[in-house]
């Protein structure tokens, strides 16, 4: 396992007043990386519950959200992202079992509903997206850090990755796609130095399932994500 001494959050403020239950002491799995490295797989191979960071971008017209010299919407940068939003939820489902979260339509670039996640018992669980690293120091501080992977393979893979996940799901027009996987190669490096500048540990998806696999039961964490 880990060294659980992250360098000082990039959030800044101090943590949310959180609702607590004694009966409740669940830690998380924080999996951050590449757009298409595998986070979202993994997360369902472990059969976990799982938490989706990336349904906490703003919405379009938020006048926080980071543009490109082109003046295109910048998703791909952590000011993009409801940082605060993101750990309340964590520790909110860390502290009591269960937590509203937003659903996020990508394509639309908004939040189109809800869902109810909850941990029915299990000690641990996931929390996945591409700025999950934001998060490490504050869930360090708050006793709920289990683990923090940066899941990465070679940036020719991930891009392939990235390329048919988002044609299969429509996210994007076609050229928009390309070009953006394009330039998310070109700065796969300066992700993995941020990821492991915030206190996360690199490993490839088949090295982090194996590390994760002695973190919890088997049939306690299956039977609660059932």
């Amino acid at each position: 396992m880990r060294n659980l001494c992250p360098v000082p959050s990039p959030i800044a403020g101090s943590l949310p007043e959180i609702p607590r239950s004694d009966a409740v002491q669940a830690r998380v799995v924080l999996l951050a990386g590449p757009s298409g490295g595998g986070k979202s797989t993994l997360a369902r191979q472990l059969g976990w519950p799982v938490l989706r960071l990336d349904d906490f971008y703003r919405e379009a017209g938020d006048p926080l959200l980071p543009v490109d010299p082109a003046g295109r919407v910048d998703w791909d940068r952590p000011e993009s992202w409801h940082a605060e939003d993101a750990l309340a939820a964590v520790l909110t489902l860390a502290s009591t079992g269960t937590v509203e979260a937003p659903v996020y339509a990508l394509g639309e670039d908004r939040r189109v509903g809800s869902r109810t996640v909850r941990l029915d018992g299990a000690p641990v669980f996931v929390a996945e997206g591409l700025f999950a690293d934001l998060l490490v120091a504050d869930c360090a501080r708050a006793g709920v850090l289990a683990d923090a992977i940066l899941l990465c393979s070679a940036a020719p893979v991930t891009f392939l990755r990235r390329l048919t996940r988002d044609l299969a799901e429509a996210r994007k027009p076609v050229p928009v796609l390309v070009r953006r996987g394009l330039r998310l190669w070109r700065n796969q490096p300066a992700v993995v130095r941020r990821g492991l500048a915030n206190g996360m540990r690199r490993a490839d998806p088949a090295r982090a399932r194996l590390d994760l696999a002695a973190l919890a039961p088997v049939g306690a964490v299956g039977a609660a994500a059932r």
